[in-house]
């Protein structure tokens, strides 16, 4: 069923995405800060929207993919937020990763209004953006999230209902979390096999018929030239920016405050995310942790 979508936000993910949703026929009508991204979309297929005040009417759906919480209160919320253009029959998908409080407060603001709205955080990186397979995490109810599913299967794969309002949130940065233990461990197992005289390639090869086995080393190896396609034999082109995963380390570690967990892994990864970008890799893919642990 063809749907007339907005779309605000046309960064690294944002912009795959709105294409996506013009190839499986939509008519997308998208917006950002960045003209040149805007024209590129609508040079296939998308309506390029004047403002986002533009983007958010006359639609059914509309989407956002915003760096940080800031952004999306900013876009939504206050004296002129989107909360009064919106129609009442438009359901809202945020899709940026942000603080569960603040999808919360969005949601219920915008519910005031009678506008539907749910947080869909996304895993997969630009390659998934690009390829339409990315995973969304939903928190929202059971209709709006029936609602948000025949839109996000367009451009991803996987689509799981989370919980309530904010329940995305909580449960994406619990994910990247585990991801970048497993990243800085990988990395250094596999580093400690490189200074012991073995074969980066042979050892990543045992780790993944054994009981390390782990996603970080069967897709998305941090050591240059063991597997093709990833980011570490690319210079690290991202990908998933270092700065993205401290970004959602960040998160983690105030949701664990809040929540009194014990994060003693999770809070060792910020400080190493950390570092990297004191080192000024903040734009290369979060796989050069493995630089931290190199001799060289």
């Amino acid at each position: 069923m063809s749907l007339s979508i907005g779309f605000i936000g046309l960064g690294n993910m944002g912009g795959p995405m709105a294409a996506n949703l013009v190839k499986a026929g939509h008519q997308v009508k998208v917006f950002d800060l960045n003209q040149s991204v805007v024209n590129d979309l609508a040079s296939n297929g998308a309506l390029a929207a004047t403002d986002a005040k533009h983007c958010a009417t006359d639609i059914d759906v509309l989407i956002s993919m915003l760096p940080a919480s800031k952004h999306v209160k900013s876009l939504y919320l206050g004296d002129t937020g989107l909360i009064h253009v919106l129609a009442k029959n438009t359901l809202v998908i945020d899709c940026s990763t942000i603080d569960a409080a603040s999808a919360r407060e969005v949601g219920a603001e915008l519910g005031e209004q009678g506008i539907a709205f749910v947080d869909a955080p996304v895993s997969g990186g630009v390659a998934g953006a690009t390829a339409g397979t990315l995973t969304f995490i939903v928190g929202g109810d059971d209709a709006h999230f029936s609602q948000a599913q025949h839109v996000l299967a367009d451009m991803g794969k996987n689509i799981f209902h989370a919980g309530a309002i904010g329940a995305g949130q909580v449960a994406k940065i619990c994910n990247n979390m585990l991801l970048s233990i497993l990243m800085a461990g990988t990395s250094e197992a596999i580093q400690m096999g490189i200074n012991n005289g073995l074969d980066a390639k042979v050892l990543s090869d045992i780790m993944t018929a054994s009981s390390g086995r782990n996603w970080t080393l069967e897709l998305y190896n941090p050591c240059p030239g063991v597997m093709e396609t990833a980011p570490a034999s690319n210079n690290y082109k991202p990908g998933f920016m270092v700065d993205l995963m401290a970004k959602d380390l960040g998160l983690a570690m105030e949701a664990a405050q809040e929540s009194n967990s014990a994060t003693p892994m999770g809070s060792m990864a910020k400080n190493l995310y950390t570092m990297l970008q004191h080192q000024g890799a903040g734009s290369d893919d979060f796989s050069a942790i493995f630089k931290l642990f190199s001799k060289e």
